[in-house]
């Protein structure tokens, strides 16, 4: 059975789930139990900055911790709760704030197992809010995934809608290593049917979520459904696209890429993170490295321009990767 609900209450479903069948598993952040009692029901929780995890500290009064404003604190505490036998949930409002919260993550978290031989266990996942499309400006708009998908040690992964952000979210809770779980705001509010019950999506794996010979459109996050409008409307002028879903950034489905390439010759990466040093970029040189003979054209990206987040609505429209600029890459390899 499945029904119909949106990112963020797939999220909730999932973390009450583990928590449900995991004593270990704690939930921490700014406001996640806290921030005002909004219902009078005598309960004081926000559910974190968008109310993703509203309702939780209800079902689990003693597992729901709120934190300082500190997310070097945060992560911190995570990661020492995690090395000493938690599964720690900690919401990270903005992957924004990373720089705040780097060393943990960087020369902690994602070193302690390989330092240690193997013989430690650091299953931690931080969720954290991603990318443009609500106005939230320089600061609170960027898509940093790219960072944490380049730092050995720590996976990453970003959901494209809620049936799969479930059973990422679950996968990520009940992996031994860090887990960075990415939230793109341009899907917070999708819907979509998602099943009932405890299930796992498998970190590291794409997902085909169109069939087509003529070209492969490769997104995650916001930019599947991009691909997708795109698709639709390359296909009512005679082109079919594939278009894969990444699903996770590290590990990269790289079969699940080097396959469609070898499958329809034409490869356009549409990133929301700007150009440099971007996943778009590593697809893209994957695709020459190692599927050279199968490229007909050269692999196009489309990207935001490498500049901040404009907070004019126009200007931030315009900043996002559109359907119509993956048609036009589309149109340009011939």
């Amino acid at each position: 059975m499945s029904r119909k609900l949106n990112l963020g209450m797939a999220v909730n479903e999932a973390i009450h789930i583990a928590m449900e069948t995991d004593p270990d598993v704690i939930l921490m952040g700014e406001d996640v139990a806290g921030g005002g009692d909004r219902e009078g029901d005598g309960i004081d929780e926000m559910g974190g900055v968008l109310g993703t995890t509203k309702g939780l500290v209800k079902s689990f009064p003693d597992r729901v911790l709120d934190t300082p404003i500190s997310e070097m604190g945060i992560v911190g505490t995570a990661v020492g709760a995690a090395a000493t036998g938690m599964r720690p949930v900690v919401e990270l409002m903005f992957v924004d704030f990373l720089g705040t919260c780097l060393d943990p993550l960087l020369n902690q978290a994602a070193k302690l197992r390989y330092m240690f031989g193997g013989k430690a266990r650091i299953p931690l996942t931080v969720r954290t809010v991603s990318g443009a499309g609500m106005q939230a400006a320089a600061q609170h708009s960027q898509s940093l995934y790219w960072m944490t998908a380049g730092i050995p040690g720590l996976k990453t992964v970003i959901p494209s809608n809620p049936a799969d952000a479930k059973g990422l979210l679950l996968a990520s809770i009940r992996d031994d290593n860090p887990v960075i779980f990415c939230e793109a705001k341009l899907v917070l509010g999708a819907t979509g049917e998602v099943p009932e019950g405890d299930y796992e999506v498998p970190i590291g794996k794409a997902s085909l979520v169109r069939e087509g010979g003529d070209v492969s459109l490769i997104g995650f996050g916001g930019t599947v459904a991009v691909c997708q409008r795109a698709a639709k409307k390359l296909a009512a002028e005679g082109i079919e696209a594939d278009v894969l879903d990444l699903r996770s950034l590290q590990p990269l489905d790289e079969e699940a890429i080097l396959t469609t390439l070898a499958k329809t010759g034409r490869v356009v990466v549409v990133d929301e993170s700007t150009p440099r040093s971007s996943v778009a970029s590593d697809v893209a040189a994957l695709c020459v490295d190692q599927g050279f003979d199968s490229l007909e054209t050269p692999v196009k990206r489309v990207t935001a321009p490498h500049s901040p987040v404009p907070f004019s609505r126009p200007l931030e429209q315009a900043y996002l990767p559109s359907p119509e600029r993956v048609i036009e890459a589309v149109r340009s390899q011939g």
